[in-house]
Formats: C-alpha cells, structure tokens, sequence
C-alpha cells in the first residue's frame, strides 16, 4: 500500500505538470489553427512512440524480471544498443519524408499550416528517437522493481521541460511548445541511464533478443495497424472547424494523463509479481491480484468520471477558461470528454487486462482481437463523423474501448485462466 501511495503521488505530481504545460501552451496560444498544427505534427511521432515504447515495456518487463543479476546486465545493455540503432533509423527516414506525408495527414490544413506541421513534426521525431530508447532503462528499473526512481526521473524531465516552456514560449511560440515537449524523453534517459546499464559488448546472438522479438512481433505489427488510429482523428479533424482537431487532442491528453496515474499507481507494480506467478503455474495468487487491481482501478475511473461530469464544466473554466481560450472552446473541450467517458473509464481497466495476458507471456489473443475489432471500427467512426463531427467521433472511440475491454475479460474469465488452472 506505500508503494502504490508513493507512486500514486509521484505519478499525480507529474501529471499536474504535464498538465501546466498544456496549459501554458493553451492560454498562450489559444485553441485554433496554431495548437491545430502543433498537435497534428506530433501524430505520426507519438504513433510510432506508442507502438515502440508500449510494446516494449510489455514484453522486457515481464522478461527481464526473470533473469539473474548477471544476465540482466547484458541484456539490459543489448537491448538498449540494439532499440537506439532502430529508433535513429525510423527517426531519419521520417524526418527526410516529413513533407510529403503531412500533406496526406492535414488534407485540410491551409498551405501555411501545413508548413508549421511539418516543422514540428521534425523537432519531435528527434526526441521521438530518445524516448523509444529510453524504453529499456524504464523496463529495466520495473523489472527490479525500482518503480519510485523512474517515477522521479519522469517528474524531473516535465518540471526541466515545464521551466524551458516558459523560457522560450514567449519566444518562440508553436516551436517552443514542440521542443519542450518532446525534451521530456532526453531528460529522463540522461536520469535513468546511470546505475541500471553498465556498458557491455553487445551480445548480439542473445537468445534474450530472439526471446523479446517473439513475443514483440505479433504485438508491434497489430500496433501498427490499430494504432493509426490517431492518424485516421488528425486527417478527419483536419477538415473540421479550426480548433476542433486542438479540443479532441486536449481530451485525450488529460484522461491519458488520468490513465498515467492508474497505470504508474495500480497497474505497473503488478507485473513482475503475475509474471512470477505465471512462471510458477500459481494461478490462484494470480487471478487474486489481476482482481483486486481489477476492482481498484475500476472504483477510481467511475469515480472521476463522474466528478468530471458533474463539476468537469466549472473545472475546466477555472483551469483554462482565460487568456486566449473562450467560453466556446471550454464548452466544446467538456462535452467532448464526456463523450469520451468509456474510452477513459474502459481504457484504464484495459490496462489490467492487457498486463494480465502479457505476464502469462500471451500477446497473441489481444493482438488478434484488437486488430479484428479494430478493423470493423474505423469504417464505423469515419461514418459518424461526417453524420455527428467531433462528439459523434469521441463516441465511437468510447464504444471501440469499452467493447475491447469486455471481450478481454471475458477470454480471461471464461476461457484462458480455467484453461490454465487444468494442466
């Protein structure tokens, strides 16, 4: 219970900053066509971010859990050159691409805005490259269950990239804003790095390596397809009204930041434990603790769910309802929040569940699943929007997440977890 309070804290404080941060950006700059064209630029990074880092902590945490001190080290150490090699590579052909794409990605854009996404797009593919090799150290540090030190090496990168937001957004404006956000990432790999990897000769044949790309396969190729998602809301908000594309993003960015919480607090300290569990075939020890966070994490969600919908409105106003932000625009952000209650609410509890078939070291059933529900809810939302706009959009998204979750946990309940406790 301290661990999980220590964490919560830690998480609370850096989402509080990150927070501020989105504020500062917004009532600077309002929401219209320049925060438009920040949040588009950050996309195709944070796409390629969210499918290189997720999949990664997923599978090493579980894997490196399991190894010797000795082993560890190597591997650890493999890992990181082998990730910061491929990011860089990813990173450079994005960059030198970076015109041509984002005319596909803001069709709706005007020439100019579509100039400023392409420059920001550029600024964050290079701190994209740090942030996917700073994966490893994280994975790593939970893996030995170190959760308070990577918590505090992220609190200090947002408050180092909270204070160069306030230097240099003045300034600069839209850039600043894209450097201090993507800046985080190099921060926390300067903290993290010391004390968890000590340089090594590469093992480059490690059965460790072959071990994570078996299991990472299914998860970064399933990832790619589902994960455009963000592309499919940036490319339809791009032909909406200016600032609808800046409201959808904002949305998302506070629940993630909710979901960051849940996660650090509730969901990360389970994994080594259920992957332990797992290995040891103790599958009553598991299923009581995926329940309990299960139970947890549920009871938490609902309950800010619906202190947002009842004080979200006044709350909002109160935090952002100045500067250049309108009275409309705080309207707009709120509903469409509400309208994003299941992709909240269901996508913490989902947190639970896809730990839960990772620890048992089983991406294939959430992979498999996410790409089939996946592919009946893009045509569904690109529909919706052109009939309802932006709330219709935020709907669908929450009904997509919800459904996710209940097939989950049912495969869990009904199927995967009796078949286990039978051998």
């Amino acid at each position: 219970m301290t661990l999980t309070i220590t964490l919560a804290c830690l998480a609370g404080s850096n989402v509080i900053i990150t927070l501020l941060i989105q504020w500062s950006i917004v009532t600077r700059l309002g929401i219209g066509s320049q925060t438009d064209a920040l949040f588009a630029g950050l996309a195709v990074p944070q796409v390629i971010l969210s499918i290189a880092a997720s999949s990664l902590t997923l599978v090493l945490v579980p894997l490196l859990a399991t190894k010797d001190d000795r082993s560890f080290e190597q591997n650890v150490w493999t890992f990181f050159v082998y990730i910061s090699g491929f990011s860089t590579l990813v990173a450079l052909i994005f960059f030198s691409t970076a015109g041509l794409w984002v005319r596909l990605l803001v069709p709706g854009f005007t020439p100019g805005g579509q100039t400023l996404t392409v420059s920001v797009a550029r600024i964050q593919l290079v701190t994209m490259a740090l942030a996917i090799a700073a994966s490893v150290p994280i994975s790593a540090w939970q893996a030995r269950r170190k959760f308070v030190r990577a918590e505090v090496s992220s609190l200090i990168s947002t408050v180092g990239a909270l204070v160069l937001l306030w230097w240099f957004l003045p300034r600069y404006g839209v850039l600043a804003a894209a450097w201090a956000l993507g800046l985080r990432a190099g921060l926390q790999l300067f903290w993290l790095l010391p004390g968890i990897i000590r340089p090594h000769w590469p093992q480059w044949k490690s059965p460790a390596l072959g071990e994570a790309w078996r299991h990472m396969r299914r998860l970064l190729l399933s990832s790619a397809y589902y994960q455009t998602d963000t592309l499919v809301d940036r490319f339809l908000t791009s032909t909406s009204s200016a600032g609808a594309l800046s409201s959808l993003y904002l949305a998302q960015q506070f629940y993630g930041a909710a979901n960051l919480v849940a996660d650090r607090a509730i969901a990360a300290p389970m994994s080594p434990s259920l992957a332990l569990a797992a290995k040891n075939a103790d599958w009553k020890i598991f299923k009581t603790l995926y329940r309990k966070r299960l139970l947890a994490m549920g009871a938490l969600s609902c309950a800010a769910y619906l202190g947002l919908v009842f004080f979200g409105n006044a709350i909002l106003r109160l935090l952002i309802g100045h500067g250049a932000v309108t009275a409309g625009n705080v309207r707009l952000l709120w509903l469409i929040m509400i309208a994003l209650g299941g992709f909240y609410v269901a996508g913490t509890l989902g947190q639970i569940t896809s730990k839960t078939f990772y620890a048992m070291e089983d991406t294939r059933t959430p992979t498999r699943l996410s790409v089939l529900l996946y592919s009946i809810y893009v045509p569904a939302k690109i529909a919706i929007f052109f009939a309802y706009g932006v709330i219709g959009l935020a709907v669908i998204m929450s009904v997509y997440v919800a459904m996710t979750l209940v097939l989950q946990l049912l495969l869990l309940e009904k199927f995967i977890l009796p078949r286990r406790e039978s051998r």
